[in-house]
């Protein structure tokens, strides 16, 4: 009985533990098709959609247009996200190493998930270490971005992850996989991308890129906030986690001890450059770009009939402008506009409607309200249903603000209504340079500051251009009547009578001295355009007609619509953009010819196919010769005029005046051709000059006529706008690999107007003693 028991328990105990293994394995099994099951619901689409093979083939990249220089460096971005997508062979092998050995170690080896690194997540609950790949990480940033914080919604989310990087890996190769990974981070500072990044915060391309640089990048990847090199109370976390990143390369056998222990011990080093839409180069021109690529999409469809999108379709852009002529451009302005606005405050100290003058208070608050009127905030809550008098109130409080100086962004307390007269009160300028023969715009300057100032003084906006509209009277009447800057007129007051040429009264223009001095003798056509004599110009354009010369310039490119046919816009009450005006003086130094200002050579998509060429415009508009007796009219103005302070022979017994007026002395010894040009009450100051090969102009003035300086000392063109000129051509000469012209104008082989003085004199076979001819009109 007792042996009979001891078997039956033995068995009873035997059949216990057979139950238990039944039931282990089963419910191993069921675990298992758990598992599996979770996996063909996620790839069903049961816990949200799931990209298809088309899109895992072109996964959406949002790629940015990228703008290049003709010199060949990035002047800036269009973007929703600025990403600029770079191939395997163009990323350092280190930068490869580093990521392996740091995001995952066993990448190389694993087709999507790592079972090694997930078991052991899920054994030590993450605190050993995170088990996604490269390829899990990859398939997250490209369609499960919005992470779950709920627990099992992130473990149903990690069963997409895998299933997505599964057929990633079945799709594409390892290196395009960590390609594709690289490309799409987002790094912060809109630098989304490798590339991005490596520009961004380095100032360099990948390839480029050092080890302990790559390594700080890298070490981003775990939390582009936390790790953040540019932000400064995270420095020492990004150093921290570089070293980890070095410490896991040396562990995985990519570099040695030593070279972790010397790499480890550098300082963290950055070119930080953020890449915004109001940062970076040539930011008024981008503006103006935008502009030409929005018409050119409009008229240049994709073959499938869609339109590029310059923010997502990853378009490059190479354009005209030379990095480096517009980087000398961009300093010239801010040498010279900092000192003229320091001056410029000075002098308004104790003006009682500063910062306008000629105005009474009324005046004054009149250009104040209606500058409220047409503000942002106006126009915000007007839309929010405020009353114009709670809206005015409001511009009367006081509120924090950062504001722009020329000593930097300030943090003040300013009501709105005194902002806009703080910024009323600065200078502006309009900048832009051109390759006359071919029309490449080289440099564009619209403003001080863009992020502040967004309006673009070289296009957008027009101003009286002074006697820089001189040149075309004096080349119409060079084309027309054969005339030699050597021959003479006098400069007696001139009187053009009512109705002669549409005028509607007498019109007798006042040379600018105003004394008597002024009005006495005969003077040369070359010295009354580098004196800029009015009554010579006035009896050129009575002789001519001001027909001719509107044609002129509306063959030079002008839009003359606005410009009414009468003698006084011989000196220069049009008003005209600074582009008008380059693009047209540019013939002169091109024999003659126009060509049509170009700012974009090529346009490609991203796989770099050509989507479009410039086709050079160009129309013959003035003989050789009289565009070659032209500009040695206004070289004139440099030898003798008022251009001749470009020379160095120039001064003034006052060094702080010396110091505002930028650069001087300049001491340019080859030949220039130029023009000044200044405006009633020095609201806007003008230079136009010209080398063989390249034309530049400048304006300067103010937002509102009512702001300048109260005397042509300071408010000449002279003074405002040529030390810009000078600074920025002393650069671009110092920089050899620019290779601009100081040679001599060139001259057509075969001249018949004398443009040699000393030897002038008609009507004798001798000569006449060098003594120039007197015009008979």
């Amino acid at each position: 009985m007792g042996k009979s028991t001891a078997k039956s328990e033995k068995a009873s105990k035997k059949r216990s533990y057979s139950r238990y293994i039944v039931w282990f394995w089963s419910l191993f099994a069921a675990g298992i098709l758990a598992v599996l099951l979770l996996f063909l619901m996620a790839s069903w689409g049961v816990f949200g959609p799931m990209p298809t093979f088309e899109e895992l083939e072109n996964p959406e990249t949002n790629l940015a247009t990228e703008i290049f220089s003709s010199d060949g460096e990035t002047l800036g971005k269009y973007y929703n996200e600025n990403r600029t997508p770079v191939k395997y062979e163009d990323l350092p092998q280190h930068l490869v190493d580093a990521l392996v050995a740091t995001e995952d170690e066993r990448y190389f080896n694993h087709a999507g998930i790592d079972a090694k690194g997930t078991l052991r997540a899920a054994v030590y609950l993450g605190k050993r270490g995170g088990a996604s790949t490269i390829t899990q990480q990859l398939s997250k940033l490209l369609f499960t971005e919005n992470v779950s914080r709920n627990p099992v919604a992130r473990v149903l989310q990690k069963f997409k992850e895998w299933i997505i990087a599964i057929r990633l890996e079945s799709q594409y190769t390892k290196e395009e996989i960590i390609t594709m990974y690289l490309n799409k981070y987002d790094f912060l500072y809109q630098a989304v991308g490798i590339r991005s990044a490596s520009k961004i915060y380095f100032g360099k391309e990948p390839k480029e890129l050092k080890l302990e640089e790559a390594a700080v990048l890298v070490a981003m990847l775990k939390n582009p906030i936390l790790y953040n090199p540019a932000k400064e109370k995270f420095k020492d976390n990004s150093i921290q986690r570089r070293n980890q990143v070095l410490k896991q390369m040396e562990i995985n056998d990519y570099i040695s001890g030593t070279e972790k222990d010397s790499l480890q011990g550098l300082p963290l080093r950055l070119d930080f450059s953020p890449q915004g839409h109001d940062e970076g180069v040539a930011t008024y021109f981008r503006v103006y770009l935008q502009g030409f690529m929005k018409d050119w999409i409009e008229k240049n469809p994709k073959p499938d009939g869609d339109k590029y999108n310059i923010y997502r379709d990853g378009l490059k852009i190479y354009t005209s402008i030379d990095s480096r002529m517009q980087q000398y451009a961009e300093e010239a302005v801010e040498m010279h506009m900092s000192k003229l606005q320091k001056e410029f405050d000075r002098q308004n100290r104790n003006n009682k409607t500063a910062p306008f003058r000629d105005v009474t208070v009324e005046e004054r608050n009149k250009i104040v309200r209606d500058a409220m009127r047409r503000s942002e905030r106006w126009r915000i809550l007007d839309a929010q249903g405020k009353s114009s008098e709670e809206i005015a109130a409001s511009f009367e409080e006081e509120t924090d603000m950062r504001i722009f100086s020329w000593q930097g962004i300030k943090d003040t307390v300013m009501t709105p209504r005194d902002s806009i007269l703080y910024y009323k009160s600065f200078l502006q300028t309009g900048m832009m340079s051109m390759t006359p023969q071919t029309g490449e715009v080289k440099a564009w300057v619209g403003g001080i500051h863009f992020k502040h100032f967004k309006y673009d003084h070289v296009k957008q906006g027009k101003r009286q251009v002074g006697s820089t509209f001189k040149p075309f009277v004096y080349a119409t009447a060079i084309d027309q009547l054969h005339l030699s800057p050597c021959d003479t007129l006098p400069k007696s007051s001139y009187t053009i009578e009512a109705g002669r040429h549409g005028n509607m009264q007498d019109w007798t223009p006042k040379n600018s001295g105003g004394r008597k001095d002024d009005y006495l003798g005969m003077v040369s056509l070359k010295d009354a355009l580098a004196e800029s004599i009015n009554t010579v110009t006035a009896r050129l354009i009575d002789k001519t007609g001001p027909g001719p010369v509107i044609d002129l310039i509306d063959k030079l490119g002008v839009d003359t619509g606005n410009i009414p046919e009468v003698p006084s816009i011989a000196l220069g009450t049009a008003d005209l953009s600074v582009f008008e005006m380059v693009s047209a003086y540019s013939a002169f130094v091109n024999e003659g010819v126009y060509v049509k200002p170009v700012i974009v050579n090529r346009i490609e998509d991203k796989n770099g196919t050509v989507l479009y060429q410039h086709v050079p415009e160009t129309r013959d508009v003035l003989s050789k010769e009289s565009a070659y007796v032209t500009v040695n009219l206004m070289e004139g103005v440099t030898q003798t005029g008022s251009g001749t302070r470009l020379r160095g022979n120039w001064a003034v017994n006052d060094p702080y005046y010396n110091s505002v007026i930028t650069g001087y002395p300049y001491n340019f010894k080859n030949p220039i051709a130029g023009k000044t040009g200044t405006t009633q009450n020095q609201s806007d100051g003008w230079f136009m000059g010209m080398v063989p090969d390249l034309v530049t102009g400048v304006w300067v003035g103010a937002e509102d006529r009512a702001v300048h300086f109260p005397g042509i000392r300071y408010g000449q063109g002279a003074a405002m706008a040529l030390p810009i000129w000078g600074v920025y051509m002393k650069k671009v000469y110092a920089d050899d690999k620019l290779d601009v012209s100081d040679g001599d104008f060139p001259k057509p082989d075969t001249l018949s107007i004398e443009t040699d003085c000393s030897n002038y004199g008609r009507g004798s076979d001798s000569g006449s003693g060098g003594i120039p001819d007197e015009l008979d009109f």
